[in-house]
């Protein structure tokens, strides 16, 4: 907890100095000591008027930077600061195409160019549904050789001095819990399922590292039962509180309320809940809307910032 709030504060003063990137050396890795963290990478959405980088998260393990979860704006910066190391991922993961949760994943791939990595890398996202791509479109369509930056299509073949993306995609359609890194005897393991998100194909992620559990809920409505399921006795569950209790129309098809929030985090049995990807719609209220998810829910309750180290194992 003592490191939890000292991380907050060296990011307070640092904004309160108009210098974030000055302080980023102070900013250490997420590793006080060995164990299991999340670090928040990017706490808003997609609208550049807060000072929050888009979602992305990173699980560290004994120090290092294993799991990466989304690459929305701004991540490609909030990396560098939280001195992850591209060389020590496991996996990226990415729940969907939304531009908040993607679009700084091929800025991140080339500064992985010039780090001291030499095996390849997993990489999962959905399958394509309308005007949204699969993940091996979306791939070929930025990094392929006719792509936007078809200079980086060795990571496609391992050519070129790139490592080899794995590639793996996921039905956003199932509700199964569909393995995507990792098996049995691994020390990470990392599962998937699909999520209803409007039209978006979106799935979510269940990080397991040792016997501790992070679920990452991804943008969805709430209203699918069985993601309870997917979620059920993780230790840390984070969720996306988008918007405010009396949206209708497309913001309450595509994100649940806070009370929704509450009631999944409550029957899932979450051990702490995380909340995170806020907008001025969601802030503009927001100690009534946190208090909408207490009335649900009443474990711990951790609001995002940028660069926020949570520690699993307290």
């Amino acid at each position: 907890m003592a490191a939890r709030i000292g991380k907050l504060l060296t990011k307070i003063l640092c904004g309160a100095l108009f210098a974030l990137s000055a302080c980023a050396g102070a900013a250490d890795r997420c590793d006080e000591s060995a164990g299991i963290s999340l670090q928040i990478l990017g706490s808003g959405g997609p609208i550049a008027d807060d000072g929050r980088a888009s979602s992305a998260y990173v699980v560290w393990v004994d120090g290092r930077s294993k799991v990466l979860i989304d690459a929305g704006g701004g991540a490609f910066l909030r990396f560098g600061e939280a001195g992850a190391d591209f060389a020590e991922l496991d996996h990226i993961a990415i729940s969907h195409f939304h531009t908040d949760h993607s679009a700084d994943l091929v800025a991140l791939l080339k500064s992985g160019n010039f780090s001291a990595r030499k095996r390849a890398l997993g990489i999962s996202g959905p399958n394509g549904g309308g005007p949204f791509p699969g993940l091996p479109d979306y791939l070929e369509s930025t990094i392929g050789q006719d792509g936007a930056y078809g200079y980086l299509s060795g990571y496609l073949d391992g050519s070129g001095g790139l490592v080899l993306l794995e590639a793996l995609t996921v039905d956003p359609g199932s509700r199964e819990s569909i393995p995507v890194s990792g098996d049995s005897d691994a020390p990470i393991q990392i599962t998937a399922t699909g999520v209803p998100h409007g039209i978006v194909p979106a799935i979510a992620y269940r990080v397991r590292v040792g016997n501790k559990e992070l679920v990452f809920a991804s943008d969805q409505n709430g209203n699918d039962d069985e993601f309870i399921e997917f979620a059920r006795d993780a230790d840390v569950l984070v969720m996306h509180m988008v918007v405010p209790e009396n949206i209708a129309g497309d913001g309450r098809n595509l994100h649940a309320p806070p009370s929704r929030i509450g009631q999944i985090a409550a029957a899932s049995n979450a051990g702490m809940l995380v909340l995170s990807h806020f907008m001025a719609r969601s802030l503009r209220d927001f100690d009534a809307n946190v208090a909408l998810v207490r009335k649900h829910y009443d474990g711990e309750v951790v609001t995002a910032e940028d660069l926020l180290c949570i520690g699993v194992d307290d």
